[in-house]
């Protein structure tokens, strides 16, 4: 599986697309691109290599991470999955837009299928593991996948920090807990690929994160 990513809105969020290069299947991973050039950019990528994005699914429900994610459902015909945990975050979606001072109008989220620890998705025959990592928000999910040597973490940890857990929903113990007990037990050369920032990896976050000591 080829994962690829796209820094987008004034917040620098990386989306992720989740694709392979001759199965044509693909997932978006946090669409929150905020304006028209950014959405083009992504699809440009998506029509060039003739992708069929299935899903769009969702770490968490910031604004600045999921700003296009109805748009992208409608656009490609793809399913929203994600935490009924943070539900209530997408329908006040142009609240949290003004509390940033962002002058943009933002579609509601409807989740088309809940997701839960434990769950498996499949993408091209590979399995992607839904891991239940709150913190950063009460239904913050990660995104595993063995075979590839990844997971797609949102803003539960990043290259040498964690997630902010003063916004709505956050839980400083809840993050911790989170981030030891199920990212920190991966393979040390997993590759973690965070919602801001430089992907890392589990070694070099256990051995190099002041947040983690």
């Amino acid at each position: 599986m080829k994962i690829t990513r796209f820094k987008v809105n004034p917040f620098e969020e990386m989306c992720y697309i989740l694709w392979h290069e001759d199965e044509k299947d693909a997932y978006i991973v946090d669409p929150g691109m905020m304006y028209d050039a950014e959405r083009e950019m992504v699809d440009k990528f998506i029509t060039d290599h003739k992708l069929n994005v299935k899903k769009v699914l969702v770490t968490h429900m910031h604004v600045d991470h999921v700003a296009s994610a109805t748009w992208a459902a409608k656009h490609y015909g793809a399913s929203i999955d994600a935490s009924k945990n943070d539900e209530f975050m997408g329908k006040s979606l142009n609240v949290q837009a003004q509390m940033f001072g962002l002058n943009i109008t933002v579609d509601d989220i409807t989740i088309n299928s809940y997701l839960q620890d434990g769950d498996k998705l499949e993408l091209n025959g590979e399995t992607i593991e839904v891991m239940e990592t709150p913190g950063h928000s009460k239904g913050s999910l990660s995104f595993y996948s063995k075979e590839s040597e990844s997971i797609i973490v949102g803003d539960l940890v990043f290259n040498g920090s964690i997630g902010r857990t003063d916004l709505l929903g956050g839980d400083y113990d809840e993050l911790i807990s989170a981030v030891k007990g199920k990212i920190l037990p991966l393979p040390a050369d997993t590759i973690i690929c965070p919602g801001h920032g430089n992907i890392t990896t589990v070694k070099d976050e256990k051995n190099n994160n002041p947040f983690l000591a």
